[in-house]
Order: structure tokens, then sequence, then C-alpha cells
């Protein structure tokens, strides 16, 4: 069997954006203790957004990111537990306490563009011991040459581990194959890690395709729990690498075992969301998900519509003002029947 990569499994960060970052500390100490006796090396945890997200406001979780450390700290024993950090929400001082609770990796997380802003971060994080894997958000906004170039920003400043980041769930395997010649090319041995999203049923293809390429490091949930139409769903993802010759290291049964029991009670049965998959086919990030809906709402028009025109323009972000000259140029009514699904849309993330 061949050496697999390392997944770094985060339902206990993105899929706490599926139940508005309610994830308990005591949950938080279960579900990483099981995950470590299953033998997942990364276990990531806390805020989905991050470090000192609820300081900011944006989304108050059900324990503070101490009390989540301590959780995670008091259970993992085998692999290494993480958490996600954004600058400008996380701040250097965020670093600090995360090391004295003895948190062993971090993740730099920043759009594309904005790589730059990572560097601090990734020394700091490197300065006191921490594995740094740098997450560059929304890779599919810039060409391969670009995103080569903010790869090699935060490579240079220390990042063990370059992630390609599918955001919006909707980058096919051709246009991640893209990105890795590019990083390739400019960084001789890189390494790299993928985080997928599901939104057009991808995730786990495109995890494999990663794989397949080298990559060190892949992300996934369990039951796929994650932000708007999910993550690669872990137990999925180990039962394709063993099929593909994989030597995961883990028992199958056991993962999902583990997912029935711990997750599923949680996830919300409500089918495929046409707002997820408009989102990935237009490679629309979720967290403006709230604003389109409120504008379309209020020029009774189709939000699926106004997502595809809203992306023709700007795949990185929705602006407000973008937004409402996007909805004055559509004429399609929202479809009659529709309104209700579009109500029942769950996703308190805020960013």
């Amino acid at each position: 069997m061949r050496p697999a990569p390392k997944i770094l499994d985060c339902t206990l960060r993105d899929g706490s954006y599926a139940i508005n970052f309610q994830f308990s500390q005591s949950e938080t100490a279960r579900i990483a203790g099981r995950l470590d006796e299953l033998g997942f090396p990364l276990i990531e945890v806390g805020h989905g957004i991050g470090l000192g997200a609820s300081e900011k406001g944006l989304g108050v979780a059900a324990a503070t990111d101490a009390e989540y450390m301590r959780a995670a700290g008091s259970t993992v024993n085998k692999g290494l537990w993480g958490m996600f950090c954004i600058p400008g929400v996380a701040t250097l001082d965020h670093l600090s306490l995360a090391a004295d609770n003895g948190m062993g990796f971090v993740r730099i997380g920043c759009e594309v563009e904005n790589a730059h802003q990572a560097v601090p971060f990734i020394e700091k994080a490197r300065s006191l011991g921490m594995n740094v894997y740098s997450n560059l958000m929304k890779s599919y906004a810039v060409a391969p040459d670009c995103f080569a170039e903010k790869a090699a920003t935060c490579w240079d400043a220390g990042a063990e581990c370059i992630y390609v980041v599918d955001s919006a769930g909707g980058m096919l395997p051709d246009e991640i194959s893209g990105l890795v010649e590019g990083l390739r090319r400019r960084i001789p041995g890189i390494r790299l890690g993928f985080h997928g999203h599901h939104n057009l049923g991808m995730g786990v293809a495109n995890a494999l395709l990663c794989a397949d390429l080298g990559f060190e490091l892949l992300d996934s949930s369990l039951q796929g729990f994650g932000r708007s139409a999910g993550n690669t769903p872990t137990e999925q993802l180990v039962a394709v690498l063993l099929r593909a010759g994989y030597d995961m290291g883990m028992d199958p049964v056991d993962v999902m075992q583990a997912s029935e029991e711990l997750v599923r009670p949680l996830v919300r049965n409500r089918g495929i969301s046409s707002l997820d998959v408009t989102a990935g086919l237009a490679l629309f990030h979720s967290s403006y998900m709230g604003r389109v809906l409120g504008v379309a709402r209020s020029h009774r028009i189709d939000p699926r519509r106004l997502i595809l025109a809203v992306c023709e323009v700007d795949k990185a972000s929705a602006p407000v003002d973008l937004v409402e000259s996007c909805a004055a140029s559509i004429s399609d009514r929202t479809p009659e029947g529709s309104g209700r699904f579009f109500e029942e849309y769950y996703g308190e993330e805020q960013r």
C-alpha cells in the first residue's frame, strides 16, 4: 500500500458553523479524544472563524478560545490539536495564549490576495514552536502564477505547508492541477494541503486527486459537517483512500461508527440546497449569503440569479453596491413556491 497523506479533521472547527459555533467544552473534549483514539494525527478545534472571533462579535461561541484549548488538550494525547487564525480577527497575543496551552499546530488563513498579512503570524507561531500551515482562502480567485507568487510570500516566511482552499466548493480537478503546476514551478519541493467544500459534490474526488498529486495534508470532517454545503466527509475520504491503495492506519468501520454516534445526530437533513449548488457553480463564498438573500428579497428576484450575476464580476467578495447594481439588472422574479426554501437556508456564518 502507498503512504497516505495526513488527514486534518476539522469537524470541531469548520463543523461549528453548522451549529452556530455552539460546540461545548465537553463535546470538544469527547469528539477530539475519539478522533485521537482513531488515529487522526491533526485535530482542529474552536470557533469556526478562528482565534479571537467571539471577541470580535463574529458569532459568539459556546466556549472561549482558552476553554476550547483546555478541552482539546485534556483528551488529545497521540496526535496534535490546533486552531484557525485569521490576521485581523486574531492578534499575535492569541498565538501566545495558544502556545501557553500546548497547541501543536496553527493554520493562518488569509484571502489569497492578502497573503502578506499572514507573514507576522507565521513568524510568531514558528518562534513559539508550533507547526504552521498557510490557508490561502478562495484560491480560485486568482490565476495560477499569481497564486504561486502569493504562496511564496507565506512559504518564505516559514509556513510548512501551503493549502489550496476551495472555499466555495466549486473547483474542478483541472483547476486544482493548474494551481499545483504553478506552485511547483515557482517553489520546487513545496509541501501542500487541500481544504475542500462539497457544494458540487466534488470534495472527495478533489481530495483523492490531491493525494495522487502528492499533497501531504487533506482536510475533512465527520459527516461533512461544515460551512455551506459542508466539507469533504471524513468517513468517505478514508474509504476512498483505502480503495485507492493508501495505507490509512485506521479502521474505517470505527471511523464510521464515531461519525454516526457523535455527529450524525447534529446534522440537519434538508436535502441538497440549490443555494449551495449555485454557490459552487458561481464560486460564491457563503459568508455573503445573508446579504444576497436580503437584497434578492427586497427586489423580489431569484437569489440564485443574483449570485451568478455577482460572481461574473467578483468571485472574491460581494460588496453591497455590487449586489444592489446586479439586482437592478435582473428581471427574473423569485419562482412561485420557492421562497420558503430560501428562507430555510441555514448558516449563521459570519465569514
